[in-house]
């Protein structure tokens, strides 16, 4: 009787050293639940203040020396009519150049060279938006028959960044209150802020689209463009606690 008496304290012991290392939420787990995690986003539009095309010239000649000759001509006299209009040299840079065989192909036959295609591109970067019309209308009136990549943008994507992530709290709060009262709880401190910044960038009007509008202005008028505004994405992840 004695020996069992002596026993039983072990015994309890041992029981609540089960019951402890049975327990299936560990004290991180257990934070956890005391919190709700949110991703809100804050969007800001900007009035772009940088704009850039491409203009670019091909031609076709029998020889590749022609073909070169004849498009260093007509590529001088676009970057001529670039600056002509206004743009520094700075703004104008080549950025492509390519000469490459025209074939002809025929069935169990070997390709035959008919000719030679040169073509050369120009980019014009520009900070000043208003007029950008007259340049790409003096490009194509110079002889550009390839235009492209019309594209509007914010130099500085951190303007509005202020007000954005306020924004973006406020979303992510607002998100998280109606989660908690969902869960019959309230809302409690911020514990942890992440920034995160996203662009929706301007898409770019591409060639076919620019050219048909230098031609249809060819009377007299500069190609019509709306610069519109740039829509910049901010957003944050937070994690509150629950009461």
């Amino acid at each position: 009787m004695k020996n069992w008496i002596r026993a039983a304290p072990l015994l309890l012991l041992t029981s609540l050293a089960f019951a402890q290392g049975s327990s299936t939420t560990s004290p991180r787990e257990a934070a956890l639940e005391e919190t709700v995690s949110v991703t809100g986003e804050g969007r800001v539009s900007l009035a772009p203040d940088r704009v850039m095309f491409t203009a670019g010239v091909e031609t076709i000649a029998a020889t590749a020396e022609e073909a070169v000759r004849l498009n260093n001509t007509k590529v001088a006299a676009v970057i001529a009519a670039l600056k002509k209009t206004g743009a520094a040299d700075r703004e104008i840079r080549t950025s492509n150049f390519s000469l490459y065989p025209q074939q002809e192909y025929v069935e169990n036959r070997r390709p035959k060279v008919t000719g030679y295609q040169a073509v050369n591109q120009v980019t014009l970067t520009r900070d000043e938006i208003t007029g950008i019309g007259k340049y790409l209308q003096s490009a194509v009136d110079a002889g550009a028959n390839n235009v492209s990549g019309l594209a509007m943008i914010v130099r500085d994507p951190q303007k509005g960044r202020n007000e954005g992530l306020k924004m973006a709290f406020d979303d992510a709060r607002a998100k998280a209150t109606l989660l908690a009262q969902s869960a019959g709880r309230s809302l409690g401190r911020a514990l942890a802020i992440t920034e995160g910044t996203g662009i929706a960038p301007q898409r770019p009007m591409y060639g076919k689209m620019v050219m048909a509008q230098a031609m249809e202005a060819r009377a007299g008028q500069d190609v019509p463009v709306e610069t519109g505004l740039q829509e910049i994405t901010f957003s944050v992840s937070v994690i509150f606690e629950m009461k």
